[in-house]
């Protein structure tokens, strides 16, 4: 008769699959399932730690992603920000079933913004639009405070057609950016979409939002009305 044994993560889900259909008692062959990946959760930072993020995000900003990858992996993953450098890394050099795995086990083992976030992106990547604009969401409780995590999760809910929820998302994740970076066409996409001209007399007038970005965000706005 074979022993059931308690399993955790990834692993549990598929044990629990196989009892439902076969039952403990007829486990009487060996199988071995792939363990979950195990990532680390510190998120304290050593100085030496510090070092190496620091020399892998010089090589992420000079477009080198491949080399900052193995520059990662020689080094050690020693904290949840090192595991999150991993999983961007392996999305950005088309691995993206491996980055997937990366961010599953930060979001469930750690329940971490930084998972959750990574995941949904990868999710948006894979077309899974439902399925990131929950990670999204749950790395936005986490996190509320942060213009990335919101940005992100404002352009999903645009993608999914929660206009006017996302322009909310857009707008607050614009403030906490302080009016820079890509959240300046996002959310002037937003307008175009929920025709809101004041918004985007706003943008023009107050931010100094260009003829360029103005055209941007009507491409990206246009898109998105003709992917529903």
């Amino acid at each position: 008769m074979g022993v059931c044994k308690r399993i955790s993560g990834r692993g549990s889900l598929l044990l629990a699959i196989s009892l439902a259909v076969t039952g403990c008692s007829t486990m009487s062959t060996s199988t071995v399932d792939e363990p979950q990946l195990q990532v680390s959760c510190t998120t304290t930072l050593q100085p030496e730690h510090q070092l190496q993020l620091d020399a892998v995000d010089a090589q992420m900003s000079r477009s080198q992603p491949y080399a900052a990858l193995a520059k990662l992996e020689s080094e050690g993953l020693a904290t949840e920000q090192h595991w999150v450098r991993r999983g961007q890394l392996l999305a950005s050099t088309s691995q993206v079933a491996e980055a997937q795995e990366v961010f599953q086990a930060l979001a469930t083992q750690c329940d971490s913004a930084m998972g959750h976030h990574g995941l949904g992106l990868v999710y948006l990547k894979m077309g899974k639009l439902n399925e990131g604009t929950r990670e999204l969401r749950k790395a936005r409780e986490l996190a509320p405070s942060s213009s990335d995590i919101r940005n992100d999760y404002g352009y999903a809910l645009l993608l999914t057609g929660g206009y006017y929820d996302a322009v909310f998302e857009l707008r607050t994740a614009f403030e906490l950016a302080n009016g820079e970076g890509a959240v300046r066409q996002n959310l002037a996409a937003g307008y175009f979409i929920t025709n809101d001209r004041s918004g985007i007399a706003m943008l023009r007038q107050k931010y100094n939002l260009s003829n360029d970005e103005i055209a941007h965000a009507e491409k990206l706005a246009a898109r998105i009305r003709r992917s529903k």
